[in-house]
């Protein structure tokens, strides 16, 4: 069987990985029918625009794609093409592995986590107000005739939507994933201490979800701050973790911290019409070209791609293969050796030939 899969090489050291990444696929003899689209820096180039619309079209069609990073402005520019596509696609559902590999330089060894980061509402629905704009003034005025608590009139101002329906589907994806896969817990991050109806709209219907799962997965609500306290002491309590879009992006930041950083952190963005798998990690502009970063992420990001297609026997083949050159370390890139500096760190390109080497044994 064929598929046909829509590729995003980004920008960056995006065309880096994803060549890495393609490599490492079309070894396990999974057939991929390969559809690349520009996006990011060059698609700015040609056509005026980082996210062309064939580019999210080809993702609606093939319903799978898969892309390597893309850079996204600091305070000025153009807003995160990862955040429009999510939000074009309603990509809900942010999925972000966190499992220690032997030969890492993890923080704890005891770690397997699996984080559910709802991806379309809450800060990065990206409705904002830039200070001393008449819009901002009108949202002011607006907001402080409703309000006790008075906003400057220089402020500029975000909205932090969090409705009832995003968070049913993130809190019921994450109970669905822990049921079939033999979890134990579920863990709903939040801070309904502080903001009481935008997280508590989340923590209540957690709550009320829960209650259909009593039994089979266990249940528990924490409040961010002591999450990220309790995932550096003891990330081996934690199984499942359900999170809005920004706690998720941040603990899944950390996570990965906890097992060697963002080289070795995959993802993907789920919805009901299609999947979109990424590494965790930025477009290091600077490294571009260079055959000098580590692949693993984009690679393993292939792995949940191919879990996705129903080809689970080639995707546990492929993280075997990965886990087993890691583990190694001796064809592994300059970040993945115990000295940075170590001169037997190999490239982009021949850590994926190593990786593709055990895919034939």
């Amino acid at each position: 069987m064929s598929y046909r899969v829509t590729l995003l090489p980004g920008d960056g050291i995006g065309p880096d990985v994803v060549s890495a990444m393609r490599a490492c696929v079309d070894a396990t003899g999974v057939a991929i029918d390969w559809e690349e689209q520009i996006v990011g820096a060059p698609a700015i180039v040609k056509f005026g625009t980082p996210l062309p619309p064939q580019a999210i079209e080809s993702v609606r069609k093939n319903r799978v794609a898969i892309k390597g990073p893309i850079e996204t402005p600091v305070g000025k520019g153009f807003r995160s093409v990862n955040v429009q596509l999510r939000q074009e696609l309603d990509l809900y559902a942010c999925v972000r592995p966190a499992k220690y590999i032997p030969g890492t330089k993890a923080v704890h060894q005891n770690v397997d986590l699996m984080i559910f980061r709802e991806n379309t509402e809450d800060l990065y629905m990206g409705i904002e107000f830039d200070g001393g704009t008449p819009e901002a003034a009108q949202v002011i005025d607006a907001v402080n005739g409703v309000s006790e608590k008075k906003i400057r009139p220089d402020a500029a101002v975000g909205i932090k939507p969090i409705s009832v329906l995003g968070s049913e589907r993130i809190i019921r994806y994450a109970f669905e994933y822990a049921v079939r896969n033999g979890r134990r817990k579920v863990s709903l991050v939040h801070k309904a201490n502080i903001m009481k109806f935008t997280d508590g709209t989340f923590l209540h219907t957690g709550r009320r979800i829960a209650e259909e799962y009593a039994g089979r997965v266990a249940f528990e609500d924490v409040i961010v701050d002591n999450m990220c306290m309790q995932l550096v002491q003891r990330p081996d309590h934690y199984d499942v973790l359900v999170l809005t879009n920004l706690y998720g992006d941040i603990i899944s930041d950390l996570c990965a911290g906890l097992v060697g950083g963002l080289g070795i952190a995959p993802g993907a963005n789920i919805g009901s019409q299609a999947a979109l798998f990424e590494p965790v990690h930025g477009s290091a502009p600077k490294y571009a070209g260079l055959n000098k970063v580590n692949p693993t992420a984009t690679i393993l990001s292939a792995v949940m791609m191919l879990e996705h297609l129903g080809e689970r026997e080639a995707a546990q083949r492929l993280e075997a293969a990965v886990r087993a050159v890691i583990r190694d370390g001796k064809e592994v890139t300059y970040d993945l050796k115990a000295d940075r500096n170590d001169p037997t760190a190999v490239g982009t390109k021949e850590m994926a030939a190593a990786i593709c080497r055990r895919l034939r044994v």
